[in-house]
């Protein structure tokens, strides 16, 4: 009986990330060979790993996975020198490789298709791994997705679970019955890695040691490793609705507002409220305006129209990204997500410059968004740089504020020496004073300010009825009161020479405009 001779494979970097020596291995596809491994390869997934690249790891879990499986593994070659690494990115290493296969005699695996190209221009075997996409596979965890999944979350040795519902309103659900092993989430990371290589709309957003983020088409994948993290966990979230403007049932003063006055707008509210759900269609809102939108993300998950251009921080820095939209002079840029002290100012010098400006910050109340722009920019600048906020909760708005600038003397004090700027944080429908922004010594203070509506009004109407038995009240502010009431009752509720309604208004302390019903 004659043995086979040993067919002998030289795998290159590619072939190695992809794990598909493993699946050929276990399928039958490859038997009876000897795999020589040259340290350029192994080299380059040791740097890759070392810098938290996750490539790096995926490639030297292969080459243990192989040696598990009594495959006949030989690492040969040397080092690479360290101008020959510089040139890696110019194919250097690639022909190192090239070079140990023909001089071996060996067959060149590979899943880089210039490297196969270039292989067979110099006569080497070549082995091109292609992905058919007949034969492609799905992501892994893609069957797990129902249309009311907002996310997936994996991690060693826990049993899988999705988060379904809607923005607000959800509940947590098994979605295996058994613990996913650590080899279970390497094949469920490699899937993932394999197709955000593959497919035309996936990029990597963020990768440091131990941790990258990923965008594949919608949706957003994290994926960590210790030592970032205790064990392996993989987290896919992405939206399930995509709402208009309309869809949010605005109020036409509101629509308004939004149309024709706010170029700082703060969208605040809890993680998973549905604010850059509303980001998204007010971006809509202002291309269809006839609005250059531009946005600025991390990761770049918006679901806007292509026309939109989403930018990522330029070489790790949104200060970088801001200067070249200032060239590129947008009407508005959509910043989601502002986090820090350096995105904070980012937002206010891309404001002040005259680009509107919508910003989408976590709170879990609409002043502590405002309060995270305290002692990060001047109290007098606050206006000029934030004019709305809206509070979503629970995928809806539900509150919203604005701001603006007055001298006076604060609520609560009374001597008019007192007086001092202040930034005054009212709601939008009814313009009631909710807070008082000032300084007060060396500290600037956010003050809670009582709602006296109800008291001023029960004031008011007991004061018209005694010209009026049925009046109309339309409270517009703490300070602004619209009174309707009947033809008659007017000469008598003016006075002569407005002296009746003048004495009437001191009393109350608002202002008075009388309409005929």
């Amino acid at each position: 009986m004659v043995l086979k001779k040993e067919k002998l494979i030289v795998p290159d970097t590619s072939i190695l990330i992809s794990r598909k020596l493993t699946e050929l291995i276990e399928e039958g596809k490859l038997k009876n060979v000897k795999i020589l491994i040259p340290e350029f390869v192994v080299d380059e997934l040791q740097a890759q790993a070392s810098s938290g690249r996750e490539i790096g790891f995926i490639g030297l879990e292969e080459i243990k996975e192989l040696r598990s499986k009594k495959i006949k593994i030989e690492i040969i070659g040397r080092k690479p020198t360290m101008e020959e690494i510089k040139l890696a990115k110019k194919g250097r290493i690639d022909a190192l490789i090239r070079d140990i296969a023909k001089e071996k005699g060996a067959i060149l695996y590979t899943k880089d298709m210039v490297q196969a190209i270039v292989a067979e221009v110099f006569g080497v075997r070549v082995e091109y791994i292609k992905d058919k996409r007949e034969e492609e596979k799905k992501l892994d965890f893609i069957k797990y997705l129902t249309d009311d999944t907002l996310s997936l979350h994996f991690k060693t040795n826990c049993i899988p679970f999705a988060k379904r519902g809607k923005p607000g309103k959800w509940k947590i659900v098994n979605v295996e019955d058994k613990e996913f092993s650590k080899k279970d989430l390497e094949r469920l990371i490699n899937s993932i890695l394999t197709e955000a290589r593959r497919e035309e709309y996936s990029f990597v957003e963020f990768e440091e040691y131990g941790a990258i983020v990923l965008q594949i088409k919608d949706m957003r994948i994290a994926i960590t490793r210790p030592p970032f993290s205790n064990s392996e966990e993989i987290t896919i979230v992405r939206p399930i609705v995509k709402l208009t403007l309309e869809d949010y049932k605005l109020s036409d003063k509101l629509k308004k507002r939004i149309k024709e006055k706010a170029e700082g707008i703060l969208i605040a509210g809890p993680p998973g409220s549905g604010k850059s759900t509303f980001a998204a269609s007010l971006s809509e809102f202002y291309l269809k305006q006839e609005k250059i939108v531009k946005t600025m993300e991390q990761p770049r998950d918006l679901q806007v129209d292509k026309q939109i251009t989403q930018y990522a921080p330029l070489a790790k820095d949104f200060g970088k990204t801001s200067e070249i939209l200032l060239l590129v002079r947008p009407d508005y840029v959509v910043f989601d997500e502002i986090r820090n002290t350096r995105s904070f100012n980012i937002f206010a010098d891309m404001r002040l410059a005259g680009v509107g400006m919508i910003g989408v910050v976590h709170a879990s109340e609409p002043i502590d968004a405002i309060q995270r722009f305290i002692n990060k920019v001047e109290l007098g600048m606050l206006p000029n740089i934030v004019d709305t906020i809206i509070f979503i909760k629970n995928g809806k708005i539900e509150k919203v504020y604005s701001l603006s600038m007055t001298v006076r003397v604060p609520y609560g004090m009374t001597e008019k020496d007192l007086a001092r700027p202040i930034v005054e944080v009212r709601t939008f429908d009814k313009n009631l004073l909710k807070y008082e922004i000032y300084s007060y010594g060396e500290e600037i203070v956010v003050i809670p300010v009582e709602d006296n509506s109800d008291k001023i009004l029960s004031n008011v109407k007991k004061e018209i009825l005694k010209y009026d038995k049925n009046p109309k009240i339309d409270f517009v502010s703490d300070k602004y009161i619209k009174i309707y009431v009947d033809k008659k009752s007017i000469p008598k509720l003016i006075g002569r020479k407005g002296k009746a309604i003048e004495k009437l208004e001191k009393k109350l302390g608002v202002h008075l405009d009388i309409f005929e019903k």
